[in-house]
């Protein structure tokens, strides 16, 4: 027996249209429904509170919702829909009719023809965020993480469309996100995982992740980008040794880089004769084509040079 059709408490609308993301194409049709008539999606992949005073402001602003929640007839409740892409829309009015502003309950929504599948549902929530300022600032490695848990890598990378490689690193970053804790803003913890997964894996030891998560946990590091510095740091063995200790911070490590070696005698003649030879102009060179006095004398060079090295290797 089939089951009824979802019991839709609406306005009139004018049948289905179609509604392209990316590569999924929906039908749906505008509505107004009951905010108790729609139900979070379990397989959400935004992860972490929903709940937001500036959206609920915003929401208060506009007199209900500028943007309808896109929904689907849920596949085990009849009369009820699913939420595709709008739970943290549908969670604030859920708060703010919960604190008696019952003129929230009635929300517009935009209702697909049928039930997605799985791959369809996650496909169309990405396309819709990714054309979001959001999405970069935040989203993408949390939405890579899950999608990882609900589907699988190789699912999960071709949903995104990144190679699994890509996926790996966007997950990295997530994981090393969840480390940083004590932060004036929680949501910044992605770019200072993104700054620090920016240092060569070969520099980026455990101990090092280690220190970095401590020491901004203590405020000794305090802005994101001073993470950059830690390049040079961790290819002194000095620095890095201080910067590793319990006292060690960016700027006294900094202090503590040895000075590039200056070259002195030979090597520094070599230099300056090379970097002559390199900065000749070419309409300079043309000119000198056939002389025989600039050719005997390049072969007395290529002579001492070939004499040069002979005798230095046999010093070694």
């Amino acid at each position: 027996m089939s089951q009824p059709e979802p019991v839709v408490r609406r306005q009139k609308v004018a049948g289905f249209q179609e509604r392209r993301l990316g590569r999924t194409v929906l039908r749906t049709s505008r509505a107004v429904v009951d905010i108790d008539d729609c139900v979070p999606n379990e397989r959400q992949p935004r992860l972490g509170p929903k709940e937001d005073e500036e959206l609920q402001r915003q929401i208060e602003a506009n007199e209900g919702l500028f943007e309808p929640l896109l929904v689907e007839p849920h596949p085990d409740l009849p009369g009820k829909f699913r939420i595709i892409d709008g739970d943290r829309r549908w969670t604030n009015c859920v708060v703010l009719v919960n604190t008696g502003k019952t003129q929230y309950r009635h929300l517009p929504v935009e209702i697909t023809d049928r039930t997605l599948s799985d791959e369809e549902r996650l496909r169309a929530w990405i396309y819709i965020h990714r054309q979001r300022k959001e999405w970069d600032a935040r989203e993408k490695e949390m939405v890579a993480y899950r999608l990882v848990d609900l589907v699988g890598r190789a699912s999960a990378a071709n949903i995104l469309g990144v190679t699994v490689r890509e996926l790996d690193k966007l997950v990295g970053i997530f994981e090393l996100s969840e480390r940083f804790e004590n932060l004036r803003e929680p949501g910044a913890a992605i770019t200072w995982a993104r700054e620090l997964m920016g240092v060569s894996k070969t520099l980026l030891t455990p101990s090092v992740v280690d220190a970095v998560v401590q020491k901004v946990s203590q405020k000794r590091i305090t802005n994101s980008k001073d993470l950059r510095k830690l390049r040079p740091i961790l290819r002194d063995p000095v620095a890095k040794e201080h910067f590793l200790s319990s006292e060690g911070a960016i700027d006294s490590a900094m202090l503590r880089i040895a000075p590039p070696k200056t070259e002195t005698g030979l090597l520094k003649q070599l230099e300056a004769i090379m970097t002559a030879i390199g900065q000749m102009p070419w309409t300079q060179l043309d000119e000198l084509k056939g002389d025989r006095d600039v050719l005997n004398r390049i072969d007395e060079a290529e002579s001492l040079l070939r004499t040069l090295r002979k005798n230095l290797s046999e010093a070694e």
